[in-house]
């Protein structure tokens, strides 16, 4: 089932970005990466500043996976989606994707690093396709707010124009 998340979930949300952002170690630039990977802070932080999150549970009503969706201007941008490492290649993330994208009509952003090459398969594989450099560049300066490292070896993937 998929579900809006509450305050009650923000442990949960907290453990599922940091067990599945494990797969980022090695991967991503070193200067980068650091554990946890998002802490709490950050993620009060990233709901304060109008990320929402979506969650599959189990039919327990455990949290599985999550997804963020964000609003900025014409614009939503997909934040932090992470599936539980021992849940991973389920189906999981198709789901909490494509149910986000049904209640959009606009055009959907995701950010994600470029050598996360499994993530950026993932978002292709729903619909989206890679942004041009110049145009990253641009959306990645007009919509996020991360420091030019992480402009530098990032992509951005959109679903329309």
């Amino acid at each position: 089932m998929i579900r809006i998340c509450n305050q009650d979930d923000i442990p949960s949300i907290y453990d599922i970005i940091n067990d599945a952002a494990a797969a980022y170690k090695g991967i991503i630039p070193e200067d980068r990466y650091h554990e946890p990977y998002m802490p709490l802070r950050e993620l009060l932080e990233e709901i304060e500043n109008g990320v929402v999150f979506y969650g599959y549970t189990d039919e327990d009503g455990q949290l599985m996976g999550v997804m963020g969706i964000q609003d900025k201007q014409d614009v939503a941008l997909i934040r932090h989606a992470y599936v539980r490492t021992n849940q991973r290649s389920g189906g999981i993330g198709s789901k909490l994707l494509q149910y986000l994208m049904e209640k959009e009509d606009r055009p959907i952003l995701i950010g994600t690093w470029a050598s996360a090459v499994w993530a950026i398969r993932f978002y292709e594989k729903n619909g989206f396709h890679l942004v041009p450099g110049e145009e990253k560049e641009r959306l990645l300066h007009l919509y996020w707010d991360v420091p030019q490292r992480q402009i530098e070896t990032s992509v951005v993937l959109r679903n329309r124009e």
